[in-house]
């Protein structure tokens, strides 16, 4: 839906299981309940996320075309998916994997091509389209500084090799396409600073000379081209975890001519961590069951010099929570966002609150998308049924731009 002549607002439907293409159709029949109380008259976008299997069962033939019935039928478009999980993300141990196969295989740039083309079909015209995907890869599958050097340059290869794909696309259909870089704790690209790095020093350097070989460009028109179809995606929980907020990410965005292709509404768990003894055991306590074996909760504690030291996942960080020097303990789980009280804890939910205040007053991206997959954590009187909480989700972020 358009939350605002703005801007179009979605969830992110990585929440319903489903790994092939059939599974995904079906998920989608709770959309449809989400659009007939959100948006019952006006068109709802769908933030679509297929695996690497759904998106090669979906092709680009008969099936695509039926399925952009359906959406016709059903009043509904997509304008943005969810390139980041190749694989399987329900009903088996995650971590790591998720990254995989990263920027560094041939794999990875055949599923984002194919996401591509059948995004190109879907986007309703006069729209632009945007797949989000993973920060190259994670760090700890490269153990020398030698090695993350290497795979973020054949990283940014591949992601060249989009690029070019992305301006054919763009001359066949006058859609505008981008890929969607998100920054994540513990991915060789894990906040602004490293974003920016890898944009500037490595992306820009190896696409303008390439660009520049095989379709001619000047340094000019091959840098425009690659700002046009390579953007951050901003998941405001990695962000949050990292400490970082966003007014000073926009200014240096703005500054380099880097845009935004996306908006990830998601929060992460937070918890001021006091001296006293009593006061870390019932955090350490109200933690615990956040500490689950499906995904990745890579944790940073802040010190009372404000440094920041990162776990890579919430288990080994609760083992030292008593450490006197900490003092804020932020965890990747993408709670629930219309609230920031989860019993003990908190949420970053402060932090959404602020990039929105921000995007109302100048908007730099038309694509928001909510990422909240964790549902179980809330207490029982805050349970409701999928369908009204996703609902209830959207309605939260509706009201706060309003």
């Amino acid at each position: 839906m358009r939350v605002t002549k703005k801007g179009h607002l979605t969830y992110c439907t990585n929440i319903h299981p489903g790994e092939t293409w059939p599974a995904v159709l079906k998920s989608l029949e709770k959309s449809l309940v989400v659009k007939k109380k959100l948006s019952p008259k006006k068109p709802m976008g769908i933030g679509l996320r297929l695996s690497a299997q759904a998106a090669k069962e979906l092709g680009t033939g008969k099936q695509l075309t039926a399925f952009k019935k359906w959406l016709d039928y059903h009043n509904c478009y997509v304008f943005t998916m969810n390139g980041f999980p190749y694989g399987g993300f329900h009903g088996e141990k995650v971590k790591a994997k998720v990254h995989a196969p990263d920027w560094t295989t041939k794999k990875r740039v055949v599923y984002t091509k194919r996401l591509f083309d059948q995004l190109a079909v879907l986007l309703p015209k006069g729209m632009d389209g945007g797949v989000s995907t993973s920060p190259i890869s994670y760090r700890f599958w490269h153990e020398s500084d030698a090695a993350l050097k290497e795979a973020m340059e054949v990283g940014a290869k591949n992601m060249i090799k989009i690029v070019k794909h992305l301006i054919k696309l763009k001359d066949k259909t006058g859609k505008v396409l981008h890929l969607d870089i998100e920054p994540e704790p513990d991915g060789i690209l894990e906040n602004s600073t490293e974003f920016i790095y890898f944009f500037e020093k490595v992306l820009l350097k190896i696409g303008v000379e390439h660009l520049g070989k095989k379709l001619n460009y000047s340094a000019k028109t091959a840098t425009a081209a690659i700002k046009e179809h390579i953007r951050l995606c901003y998941d405001v929980c990695h962000f949050a975890v990292a400490y970082e907020s966003p007014k000073p990410i926009l200014k240096r965005l703005a500054k380099k001519g880097i845009k935004i292709g996306k908006i990830q509404i998601s929060a992460a768990i937070k918890t001021k961590l006091k001296t006293e003894g009593k006061s870390r055991k019932k955090a350490k306590i109200s933690l615990l069951p956040y500490n689950e074996s499906t995904y990745l909760h890579q944790t940073v504690f802040k010190t009372k010099k404000g440094k920041l030291e990162q776990f890579p996942d919430l288990g080994p960080a609760l083992e030292v929570i008593d450490n006197p020097k900490y003092t804020e303990l932020r965890t990747h789980f993408h709670v629930p966002i219309f609230t920031d009280i989860y019993g003990n804890l908190q949420s970053t939910q402060d932090e959404i609150i602020k990039l929105l205040h921000l995007w109302k007053d100048k908007p730099f991206t038309n694509h928001l998308e909510v990422e909240t997959y964790t549902w179980d954590v809330l207490p029982d009187n805050n349970q409701l049924t999928l369908t009204d909480s996703i609902y209830r989700e959207l309605d939260w972020v509706v009201n706060t731009i309003a």
